[in-house]
């Protein structure tokens, strides 16, 4: 019997990848497992510049799409804006998803809540790296909260390339295969892992099994980590083909769970 599984995004209004990237790779599971349907629901953030100021404003505002999404009875909440958490200081992942799961549970749906910052985190911890080098299309300094957010969390950035794009829709318009040209500027020799994209609204899927290809380290980006995590969150196998290290099937995290977010 085919399994049905909503998944409810919790969107940056001028965002225009998360509604792409991961739907694609949920189809691609969907391909290799016909036994399994997803279906995408989202709820908007109001956001057009990615400014420190707007993306606190814009973060208010995910109560509300939380509760409108356990109206609709979603499987996973997935809270996808990586900068919007890592902005308000190291592990505000953790407050955000507590505090947005509490907001369907008093709704009377509780829903488990992950979010692409601490999928981000945990990505890297489960593919065992201790040093990522990372592309981000912020200004530097978003970018340089990034890295202190990363860092704050066990993991060292060896280097980083900021595209420095203040304009959210210009982000989303980038080209990802400019990406394959691009990671040749990022010093990765003493990383272990390269992230691609920190950031799901910049585009990168295209990019990622191809430049782990070349470069023979994972790789993975905010996106990639989402999928996984809300994978596992449903207790699937956390398979995708063509997306790099962390979705291969061959990594399964040995991480606890967090209290309160994944468990109803």
């Amino acid at each position: 019997m085919k399994k049905n599984y909503r998944i409810g995004l919790v969107v940056p209004s001028s965002n225009t990848t998360m509604e792409t990237e991961i739907p694609a790779m949920l189809r691609w599971r969907e391909q290799v497992d016909p036994n399994l349907s997803f279906t995408f629901h989202s709820s908007r953030m109001r956001m057009k510049h990615v400014t420190k100021e707007e993306l606190k404003a814009m973060d208010v505002e995910s109560d509300r799409c939380a509760v409108e999404l356990s109206d609709a009875r979603c499987d996973v909440l997935a809270y996808a804006c990586l900068v919007a958490i890592m902005c308000q200081g190291p592990g505000y992942h953790m407050e955000s998803e507590q505090r947005l799961f509490n907001a369907t549970k008093e709704n009377g749906a509780a829903t488990p809540v992950i979010s692409s910052a601490g999928a981000l985190v945990d990505g890297i911890k489960t593919l065992g790296a201790q040093k990522v080098a990372i592309i981000t299309p912020y200004m530097k300094p978003l970018t340089k909260q990034v890295i202190d957010y990363i860092e704050a969390s066990g993991i060292q950035v060896t280097d980083s390339i900021s595209l420095e794009i203040p304009d959210n829709l210009e982000v989303g318009r980038q080209d990802p295969k400019r990406l394959l040209e691009i990671v040749k500027k990022l010093d990765i020799s003493q990383a272990d892992a390269v992230v691609l994209s920190a950031c799901v609204q910049m585009p990168s899927l295209e990019a990622i099994q191809l430049v782990e290809n070349e470069i023979g380290k994972p790789v993975l980006s905010a996106a990639v980590a989402t999928v996984y995590n809300i994978l596992k969150t449903l207790d699937l196998h956390p398979y995708v083909p063509n997306a790099g290290k962390l979705l291969s099937g061959d990594i399964i995290s040995k991480l606890p769970i967090e209290e309160g977010n994944y468990n109803g």
